[in-house]
């Protein structure tokens, strides 16, 4: 065939035309400049109305969330954005509200890259059910503890497969109790069991010491989220969360020292604590599907009102405390808070408004106090515990509120309000 201007012509044409339709994807010849979702999907904190929606991206973009009340997406409710930026480690998480309530939402979640709109992360699709308005059944799954004592991802053994059984009982909300990391335990490659067999951990470069900066305190939670079973359960069950006190260090309390022997054989730089917990709380709030308090931005403790039924009250019993001792205070002082003033105010408050029937309030720690705090010291029975007789130390301030709970409960005209501790 002879190249004549109007085949010139004809062929430009056919190749703008092609350009225009999509048939050249221009994109897919620049697949590595596209954002990447690095740790999954997580939501978190639900209620009738709305949840906290979670993930994280590569590089500095904009997260784009749509949502619908089936898979098909035919007719979508809502969208928002919300943008990953370096500041917050690329993670980005955003309330939605005005949801249907008792539905199941499907959310479609990517990431637009800042330098070029049309570079657009893979979608990951979601889900999670809204609390109802009416009664019904109501059922969640709670724990705590994860990679603790040197017991990371062994994948060989299907990793943390209690995250799948989880998901096999399809609960309305799962309840992390804290520990939701183990900042303070560092990783072996292997640990030799008793029979003989071998523990093999995957083992990243911040799994390998004890956290000390922002960096790796981040880098607990990305290890976490390795997990094929946590993944998974997170795509698809919300998440409420609470810490304690792995997620900075064994039995902190915020202007301890590092000082102790403990801290000494972990070998900690810095001697600041209160630092440490700065950072520990950053990398916490950045990775957790949880709302955020404007006037408190480090606030765990909250109430999540599960529908006419169920109210979940999240303490923090790590923030506010007093310095750890022997806690023999006969009278309640500053040097006894252990939930503190505010934050025990607040749930006295909340518990008498609550109109739920069932008020569960999750603990980071057994109100059966354990008084020892430096394991390097022997105080014998002591250290177990204050024993019979009045409430000393922290007891104080847990004996004034179950005598609150007991004397307004008592007070209630509804027999048929119960309490779960």
């Amino acid at each position: 065939m002879s190249l004549t201007r109007r085949t010139v012509m004809k062929g430009l044409m056919a190749t703008a035309s092609g350009l225009g339709s999509g048939i050249f994807m221009p994109a897919l010849s620049r697949a590595a400049d596209r954002p990447l979702i690095t740790h999954g999907v997580q939501s978190g904190d639900i209620d009738q109305g709305g949840a906290v929606v979670w993930s994280r991206a590569d590089r500095a973009s904009r997260m784009k969330i749509e949502f619908a009340t089936t898979d098909s997406f035919k007719n979508v409710i809502n969208g928002v954005f919300v943008d990953a930026l370096p500041e917050s480690d690329f993670t980005a998480k955003a309330f939605i509200d005005g949801l249907p309530s008792d539905q199941d939402i499907f959310y479609r979640l990517a990431f637009q890259s800042h330098t070029d709109p049309q570079l657009v992360s893979d979608a990951i699709i979601g889900r999670f059910r809204t609390a109802p308005t009416s009664a019904r059944s109501v059922s969640f799954c709670w724990s705590g503890d994860t990679v603790g004592q040197g017991w990371g991802i062994d994948e060989a053994r299907g990793g943390m497969t209690i995250y799948s059984s989880i998901l096999k009982n399809r609960p309305d909300f799962f309840l992390h109790s804290g520990d939701t990391i183990y900042a303070d335990g560092p990783l072996a490659a292997e640990v030799k069991l008793k029979d003989g067999t071998l523990w093999k951990n995957i083992v990243t470069e911040e799994k390998s010491k004890p956290a000390e900066t922002l960096a790796e305190f981040r880098g607990q939670y990305k290890y976490n989220l390795l997990d094929k079973n946590l993944l998974a359960l997170a795509k698809e069950v919300p998440f409420i969360v609470q810490w304690d006190d792995h997620e900075v260090t064994n039995n902190w309390w915020p202007t301890e020292p590092l000082t102790r022997p403990e801290h000494q054989r972990k070998k900690y730089k810095n001697t600041n604590m209160l630092g440490m917990v700065a950072r520990a709380s950053r990398a916490f709030h950045e990775y957790q599907p949880m709302r955020f308090f404007e006037t408190e931005p480090g606030r765990v403790y909250r109430k999540i009102a599960y529908g006419p039924l169920l109210d979940v009250f999240v303490l923090d019993m790590r923030s506010y405390r007093s310095a750890n001792g022997e806690n023999k205070q006969t009278e309640y002082g500053p040097d006894a808070h252990f939930l503190g003033p505010v934050q025990l105010a607040w749930l006295k408050r909340e518990l008498a408004a609550s109109k739920a029937t069932w008020k569960v309030i999750a603990a980071d720690m057994p109100i059966g106090l354990m008084v020892a705090y430096d394991f390097d010291k022997n105080w014998g029975s002591e250290a177990v515990a204050n024993g019979d007789g009045p409430a000393l130390g922290r007891e104080l301030e847990i004996a004034n509120l179950l005598s609150f709970i007991r004397a307004f409960f008592d007070r209630s005209e509804s027999k048929e309000d119960s309490l779960v501790l």
